[in-house]
């Protein structure tokens, strides 16, 4: 029996997904579930739900248990052949709202800020400090198991785990799957969504579609830049940063237009506000998502729970196909996030690079990318910057390191000054700490 592990059990809706995915593959429907969250009440929830899950589309075969609270942790992860990793250290409140709000009194506004910027840097940090103890944990009671990580900022986390533990781990994002879909659809192109053949490679949430061709052999992107060129200028949208990618840089990228407004200096300007409403950029997005989701997760628990019919169809998350071809030696195609380690050879060796994987009982197996088109290189490594130095202030609990990464972020510094960087990285420290959650 496969024991699966999963750490954030709280994220009901997500933790539904991916083991119902899992309860629906002949592989893993009868494993043994542990479910772990430091929330008594979203963990409770999540484990009524799971369990009644499971009776109605697994016929009960799998074993479905909770754990809380860190005391509980290692028995959750003993003997685990796959840990899901789901947690958000600190939540909307009080964390996030620390990461909007305290920049604000800087001038300096973020859509998302949960993977780069200052919001991505100290979501990282008090994250890595949790995750470290999670690592210890899988050493110690199930060191041959695959940590399948969920949880942003992607690139960091996962690079962290990849440098400075011993835990097998690859990341794992929604955006590779959906990405040239979602593009051709936005552009009137549904007649060459089946038989498509593409090429993705990059960092996570500015992988780069590098080539997209149809059925038969003929490359799109031609009619792909002249359409999104048209509809940028004919009509507001909410894909506009990424159709401007394609018309300035050549290229459309995996993430959303909201994540990439902020992932540079080209868009967010305090001294060019009409830029916002050019582009369509949402300013404090991810907050309002926030707030939606809470609520829409009460409304949701409500339906969920009334009439105990909780039914699952098969998604498209990574997670059940790679632990399903580890079990069989079946293999399957991923967009991982992985260590550099020469896949794209423009980029360095110790960047967490998001490329085309093959799953198989041996492991995960990352495929050669070669060269990135050069500005398209450059983009990323103005985010690389970040998230190297981010780990490496995480590994040697350093505050200075925290200052360079954030004097380096694109958005950060091209709004404000040294001093004023300091400033704030010192008390965004001290506000997460006073909420108990430290960064180091």
């Amino acid at each position: 029996m496969v024991k699966i592990t999963f750490m954030g059990a709280g994220s009901t809706v997500f933790a539904k997904n991916v083991l119902g995915d899992s309860m629906l593959s002949p592989a893993l429907h009868d494993a043994e579930i542990a479910l772990y969250d430091i929330d008594a009440e979203r963990l409770e929830e999540s484990f009524l739900l799971i369990t009644r899950m499971n009776e109605n589309i697994n016929g009960g075969r799998a074993k479905v248990e909770k754990y809380l609270g860190v005391e509980n942790r290692r028995a959750a992860l003993k003997g685990a052949k796959f840990v899901i990793n789901a947690i958000q250290v600190g939540g909307y409140e009080p964390c996030t709202v620390i990461d909007f709000e305290v920049p604000k009194k800087y001038g300096l506004r973020q859509t998302i800020g949960d993977t780069l910027g200052i919001g991505g840097i100290f979501r990282a940090l008090r994250t890595i400090a949790v995750m470290r103890g999670f690592a210890e944990d899988i050493e110690a009671v199930c060191p041959d198991a695959w940590l399948l990580n969920y949880t942003n900022p992607m690139a960091m986390l996962t690079g962290y785990m990849l440098r400075y533990t011993g835990v097998k781990t690859v990341g794992l994002c929604h955006s590779v799957q959906v990405c040239s879909e979602g593009l051709l659809r936005g552009l009137g192109m549904e007649d060459k969504l089946e038989g498509r053949i593409e090429t993705i490679a990059g960092i996570n949430h500015m992988g780069w579609l590098l080539d997209i061709r149809d059925r038969d052999g003929n490359d799109l992107y031609p009619e792909i830049r002249r359409r999104s060129k048209e509809r940028n200028a004919r009509e507001k949208h909410g894909d506009m940063v990424r159709y401007d990618y394609i018309d300035k840089l050549g290229y459309y990228c995996t993430e959303s237009s909201e994540h990439n407004a902020e992932y540079n200096y080209l868009y967010i300007k305090e001294n060019r506000p009409e830029l916002i409403e050019k582009f369509n950029i949402p300013l404090d997005e991810y907050p309002r998502r926030c707030i939606n989701q809470i609520a829409g997760w009460k409304k949701q628990k409500e339906e969920l729970m009334a009439g105990g019919d909780v039914t699952h169809t098969r998604s498209t998350e990574y997670a059940s196909h790679i632990m399903e071809a580890m079990v069989t030696g079946v293999p399957y195609k991923i967009g991982g996030n992985v260590l550099n380690r020469g896949l794209i050879t423009n980029l360095p060796d110790e960047a967490c690079v998001e490329v085309a994987c093959m799953v198989d009982n041996g492991g995960v197996h990352p495929t050669f990318a070669g060269a990135l088109p050069t500005q398209l290189a450059a983009m990323n490594m103005t985010n690389i910057n970040v998230q190297l130095l981010t780990v490496e202030a995480a590994h040697e609990r350093s505050m200075e390191h925290v200052y360079h990464a954030a004097m380096l972020d694109p958005h950060t510094g091209s709004q404000l000054s040294t001093d004023e960087i300091v400033s704030l990285c010192d008390e965004l420290r001290a506000a997460h700490e006073a909420a108990g959650y430290p960064i180091f």
